[in-house]
């Protein structure tokens, strides 16, 4: 059997896969084509139905359910690791940010779904490649930017200031960890494949957990403008047990996070099937 399965270059995704893509542990005859993109790339494409398996934004998953179920590894959430607002702007504050021309890093993103959370009057907003934030908000193209992935680690060192912690905000307001990121299977296949692609990511982490804090070439290659000390800084922060397993309480904060984004949308209440069963 080959399946596509999509995921983006950051290293918690990288580090997540190696194994699997590169056949580093059993894949009980399953072929795997990577396909690595930008976060955003891959929720546009999830509306399309384009990869068998991908890595996706919450905030895309309400578009997603008539196609895929999410899976219980491989995904994104915790606390403490939501997006940031940021600037260059020395002394402005959450008070100015409806009148600011805000980048946001995709339509379709977990982060402009805090985004919007916090600001639901903000409506000058730019949309774009996240890596693409920095440099907007330091040019002066944008007043401020919704960072995510490293660029947590590395806008202090570009003089950039942050104005509010959208993930903090999240929690404070509903209690529960912030879902950022899903790993997604098409509905098409059947429940035994799903379950054996689930189980096959969450041994690929087992294994990248085991060999911790070693960094792979695989990660290296894909991450060539970090640092070690920032591939593990984004991998210690990105990746925990919830990669490993959603359980009661990721799902819970999916759920949270659906009927948010419901209220926020004014739409009815979904009754599609998400997630998928667990076998444990």
């Amino acid at each position: 059997m080959k399946l596509t399965i999509g995921f983006s270059p950051c290293p918690n995704d990288t580090f997540i896969f190696d194994a699997l893509v590169n056949n580093k542990i059993d894949t009980e005859g399953i072929t795997v084509t990577p396909v690595l993109e930008d976060v955003q790339t891959l929720n546009e494409w999830a509306i399309q139905g384009k990869l068998d398996v991908t890595k996706i934004s919450y905030g895309v998953l309400p578009l997603l359910l008539d196609k895929y179920i999410v899976l219980n590894a491989g995904g994104a959430l915790g606390k403490g690791v939501g997006p940031l607002l940021i600037t260059k702007q020395i002394g402005a504050d959450t008070n100015q940010v409806n009148d600011m021309t805000i980048a946001i890093p995709g339509e379709h993103t977990t982060a402009h779904m805090l985004f919007s959370l916090a600001y639901p009057q903000a409506t000058k907003k730019k949309f774009m490649v996240f890596s693409a934030i920095e440099d907007a908000v330091l040019s002066g193209a944008v007043d401020a930017g919704v960072i995510i992935h490293e660029n947590r680690f590395t806008y202090q060192q570009k003089g950039l200031h942050k104005l509010v912690d959208l993930g903090e905000y999240w929690e404070q307001e509903t209690g529960n960890p912030i879902p950022l990121g899903g790993i997604v299977m098409k509905k098409s296949f059947d429940s035994a494949l799903q379950q054996k692609v689930d189980a096959l990511i969450k041994r690929s982490l087992e294994y990248a957990f085991k060999n911790y804090p070693l960094i792979t070439e695989y990660v290296k290659q894909h991450s060539q403008e970090m640092s070690e000390t920032v591939m593990r800084q984004h991998i210690d922060l990105y990746v925990n047990n919830y990669s490993l397993q959603l359980g009661p309480d990721g799902k819970a904060a999916v759920n949270t996070f659906m009927d948010i984004y419901e209220q926020l949308k004014k739409i009815a209440a979904h009754n599609k099937e998400i997630f998928l069963a667990t076998t444990e």
